[in-house]
């Protein structure tokens, strides 16, 4: 509950449309019902996101709009890859990306968005040492 006084005196927040606190009020309360460690990944996400610039927010919110246009199985095998990018050192990121394994795995689609990804991945937080769930 004290969260939730919180977020109605941050400054601002008042001025907010109707619809658009009320979404921040369930997201709240979304994230209050989480389990901690989710919490925190989500928090730290969050934290991460506010230090970037705005221009790079928009790359990383259109990257991830990207991915999440994809099929399904589309989107879980480029995320496997990614994970797998991210991974290797830099110099053998791109090698591995032009590879014939990958060139024949995937669409020009899906292989501009694993690009994509790469080129956002440094804006990212630091990898977990849990499996990511793409959905």
């Amino acid at each position: 509950m004290q969260r939730q006084q919180s977020l109605e005196l941050e400054p601002g927040f008042r001025d907010l449309p109707a619809p658009t606190q009320q979404r921040m009020r369930e997201r709240l309360t979304q994230l209050n019902n989480m389990p901690p460690q989710q919490r925190a990944k989500i928090i730290s996400r969050n934290e991460v996101m506010e230090r970037l610039t705005p221009e790079q927010r928009g790359q990383v919110r259109n990257t991830m709009e990207e991915l999440s246009g994809l099929p399904p199985a589309s989107r879980r095998a480029v995320s496997r890859t990614f994970r797998t990018l991210r991974g290797l050192p830099p110099q053998q990121r791109a090698s591995y990306l032009n590879s014939p394994e990958v060139r024949s795995q995937f669409t020009d689609q899906e292989r501009t968005t694993l690009t994509n990804l790469m080129a956002v991945e440094p804006y990212l937080p630091p990898r977990s040492s849990e499996p990511a769930n793409p959905q």
